[in-house]
């Protein structure tokens, strides 16, 4: 299993919860994005920075990710592609992206850009809260925890 970070969008307080679980657990992890960051140095943490563009860094994880591993994106579009690759999204905000809920979740934000389109004001997200980031760090601990493999016996 791979961990895939949006990292272009993804809030600091969610990237800091993904490393430290990276790190302590061994999961390699890779932060895309279109510009340099700066991460901790760890043999499990890895950034990969892409040119500028429309897209270039959603294109990139979804023709990097694998079966079975987790793509961290408030990106809809790009967590439908994760789950047609056999992979899982998950939301800074907790919210797991399915097979089963992504195409609501899809029509719903195409139709949201489309009234953003012709000028409707739609709002934006609230800021992150301290309950979002705990509904995030307890659905990666239960994804994680539903993979990990047992210790080999001594």
């Amino acid at each position: 299993m791979h961990i895939w970070i949006d990292a272009d969008a993804c809030p600091t307080p969610i990237k800091e919860i993904l490393l430290r679980s990276a790190m302590r657990l061994g999961i390699p992890t890779t932060l895309v994005a279109n510009k340099n960051l700066s991460v901790p140095a760890s043999p499990h943490v890895a950034t990969l920075r892409v040119g500028q563009g429309f897209d270039v860094v959603d294109e990139t994880i979804a023709r990097l990710v694998q079966p079975g591993d987790l793509v961290v994106t408030a990106d809809i579009p790009l967590a439908a592609k994760v789950i047609e690759r056999g992979a899982t999204g998950l939301n800074p905000r907790g919210e797991l992206y399915t097979a089963e809920n992504i195409g609501p979740r899809l029509t719903m934000r195409n139709m949201l850009d489309e009234l953003r389109s012709t000028g409707v004001s739609t709002g934006g997200p609230a800021p992150l809260s301290l309950a979002d980031r705990n509904a995030f760090a307890n659905q990666l601990d239960r994804f994680l925890s539903a993979r990990a493999r047992p210790a080999p016996a001594p």
